[in-house]
């Protein structure tokens, strides 16, 4: 048994400790979106400077709690908050908290984040359906002696945002009258925003939308066995779009202003499985 194995094995034992759930989905929740897990009944909160293995996050807008509870009759786990390669951790404690919810027996993970519109038809405020990715961190957390128990050596990474969760996710948006629109997700290393340069360099790759996180998160997911569907808040036009400067604070702003639909749609599409 690897020592990742035996780590995730006294991280999820920790957690079975604190809380009988045995929830099937997850989310992971982005910059300014950790309210939906408020709504949540039956509540249990373990902080993450309390889980073995799980790191402190020091962003604005990431509580840092792992959240188990239900919604209707489904039993759910939420990250609320996320740490981040940009802080200081490796990529291996980025994507650790996602092993770990694999390893307690997830099997779709609802990966959420708030982004840069790199696409000019999109608007801040407005909720985007990932359909693919592209990762431009330099990171890859698959890099190394390959974890058989986790994956194989190799993913195919086509299908990595599942087609059927993301059909589902349309639907019920077009349930909700609201227009759910798909892009692909450019991930980043940040902290500095993009350069206008930049974003015309993704703009031109066919990137629609830019971020800090995600990506590495898929990938790890994907290569452990989960179902994966990523839902994007557009809280600003990515830089030299607007001529402005960009601030976490308006990006926390933009995103508790989507809340209300963020949360209808993240509600009802988790009640459907």
């Amino acid at each position: 048994m690897s020592d990742l194995i035996k780590n995730l094995t006294k991280t999820t034992e920790y957690i079975r400790s604190k809380c009988d759930l045995n929830p099937k989905i997850a989310l992971t929740l982005g910059s300014g979106l950790g309210a939906f897990a408020d709504n949540l009944e039956d509540k249990v909160v373990i902080p993450y400077s309390e889980i073995p293995g799980f790191h402190q996050t020091s962003v604005l807008g990431h509580d840092g709690a792992l959240v188990f509870g239900k919604l209707g009759n489904v039993e759910v786990a939420c990250m609320k908050g996320r740490i981040h390669a940009y802080e200081g951790h490796t990529i291996d404690q980025v994507v650790y908290p996602v092993r770990v919810l694999a390893h307690l027996g997830v099997e779709k993970l609802i990966l959420t984040n708030a982004s840069g519109g790199v696409n000019t038809a999109y608007r801040p405020g407005q909720l985007v359906l990932i359909e693919d990715h592209i990762n431009l961190s330099g990171l890859n957390p698959l890099v190394g002696k390959n974890h058989d128990e986790l994956g194989p050596r190799f993913p195919d990474m086509t299908f990595t945002y599942h087609q059927e969760l993301r059909e589902k996710m349309q639907e019920i948006a077009k349930s909700m009258n609201y227009d759910l629109v798909s892009g692909v997700y450019a991930g980043v290393l940040g902290p500095s925003y993009e350069t206008p340069a930049e974003v015309k360099m993704i703009r031109t790759l066919g990137g629609d939308l830019v971020g800090m996180s995600t990506v590495n998160e898929a990938i790890a997911a994907h290569h452990a066995g989960m179902k994966v569907v990523g839902v994007s808040c557009v809280t600003n036009m990515a830089a030299g779009i607007l001529k402005e400067k960009l601030s976490h604070h308006d990006i926390e702003k933009e995103a508790n202003k989507a809340m209300k639909v963020f949360i209808e749609l993240i509600s009802k599409f988790i009640q459907s499985n």
